[in-house]
């Protein structure tokens, strides 16, 4: 994937396996913060750190450094390396860079941000308020407050299968989360478990969390104090 960066808006170019070029336009605020979430940099030390670029030339944040190429009244070009490796390359209004609520704090829940993000430690777990539809590679920790008895269904591959919508709970909300076959019964009403390489999907146009191959459901066996879920 590389990309364009003209005015506010950047153009994704990613290749497909046919060979064809796919055309994305997001904003630079939300590509930036997609790179913040990417690389497991604070979003507030990222900003700091385009800012300082502005002024000294040149800036680190985590493991990525930041120059600043170029410059006039109205913006200047950053060019973003991870080591040798160009990340990016993009013109960023003064205007972004003088807005003091951080902008690219405000749309790290994007759709866009969010994907492809890693969510293997504690610290990148997800509360179900921060889930929007689209989401993939969800991990949370929550509640299981109802397992509907399993309902036996044929899937459009003709196979036969059990799937039950339990509703889990976290201290920001509930959702639906679709268990299948073996997931039914390696979890109880009242357990509290962590779902890892989740995806969001919609059904009857409810929101509701899959679980697909790469994905897993388990038990933590830790009471609700521990993990400061509460019922409302």
């Amino acid at each position: 994937m590389y990309c364009e960066a003209q005015a506010n808006t950047i153009t994704l170019h990613s290749h497909s396996k046919a060979g064809k070029t796919l055309r994305n336009k997001v904003s630079i605020g939300e590509y930036l913060a997609f790179l913040s979430t990417k690389h497991q940099v604070d979003p507030d030390k990222f900003f700091q750190a385009l800012t300082l670029a502005e002024q000294n030339q040149e800036a680190t944040c985590g493991e990525l450094a930041i120059k600043c190429r170029a410059r006039n009244q109205d913006k200047i070009t950053i060019l973003i390396l991870q080591g040798q490796k160009v990340v990016a390359q993009m013109p960023i209004s003064r205007e972004f860079l003088q807005d003091q609520r951080n902008p690219i704090r405000d749309l790290m829940k994007t759709r866009f941000a969010s994907r492809n993000a890693p969510r293997n430690s504690a610290d990148s777990l997800l509360h179900i308020k921060d889930l929007r539809y689209g989401m993939k590679q969800v991990s949370l920790k929550a509640k299981i407050l109802e397992l509907p008895e399993p309902k036996l269904v044929y899937t459009r591959f003709g196979n036969c299968s059990t799937v039950s919508n339990a509703t889990i709970m976290d201290e920001t909300g509930t959702i639906k989360l679709c268990l299948w076959n073996e997931q039914i019964t390696s979890v109880a009403t009242g357990d509290v478990v962590q779902i890892e390489n989740a995806s969001m999907s919609r059904f009857k146009g409810e929101n509701q969390l899959k679980i697909g191959r790469k994905g897993k459901v388990s038990s933590l066996k830790q009471s609700n104090a521990e993990l400061e879920i509460r019922s409302s």
